[in-house]
């Protein structure tokens, strides 16, 4: 008898898991879609340059998913796009904390410290990326922008010309697997 009453338990528990697994999934999905649809709200907004309710939707979606990488950065580049570079940076830290590694957190939180003409900051996130990843394009190219402005010219040409060799050797890289694919 006690152990017709376990295995009972077992098969009623392992039911309820199961019925836990399938509301859980359905949550996520509705999440997911809810979030989908703030994400496209808030790309209409930015694309008719309507910052501030872009900003409540990155908001809304912050407060259903508060670890939301791309709606961090997002709302980081929105405030940037605002002038508020401070409260951009704190956007782009936050993602950062989750992400370490996460290439456009970095380049945006020193794209932000550009602006606000602190380029040593920004060569530092440009040299985080780099570490991450040696042929990220985009960090070579700002990096040589804020080495200038900060007045280092001679390493500003030796960046500018590694981002430009990278740039072309991606090009035919393309070209060339184009020409062996319709070969």
């Amino acid at each position: 008898m006690q152990a017709l009453v376990s295995q009972n338990s077992d098969e009623i528990i392992s039911k309820e898991s199961k019925d836990h697994y399938i509301i859980d999934n359905i949550l996520q999905t509705t999440l997911n879609e809810e979030i989908s649809e703030l994400f496209l709200q808030a790309n209409d907004c930015v694309d008719d340059e309507n910052f501030l309710d872009a900003l409540n939707f990155y908001d809304l979606i912050l407060k259903k998913d508060s670890k939301h990488i791309s709606a961090l950065i997002d709302k980081g580049i929105t405030l940037q796009n605002l002038g508020r570079i401070k409260s951009a940076i704190r956007c782009y830290d936050e993602a950062l904390i989750i992400s370490p590694d996460n290439l456009d957190a970095l380049i945006n939180k020193g794209s932000a410290f550009h602006l606000n003409e602190q380029y040593l900051d920004a060569i530092d996130c440009y040299d985080m990326a780099l570490q991450i990843d040696a042929k990220c394009s985009m960090a070579l190219a700002y990096k040589g922008l804020s080495l200038g402005e900060s007045g280092k010219l001679s390493e500003a040409i030796i960046i500018s010309k590694k981002h430009y060799l990278l740039t072309n050797i991606m090009i035919w890289h393309k070209f060339l697997k184009i020409l062996l694919k319709n070969s």
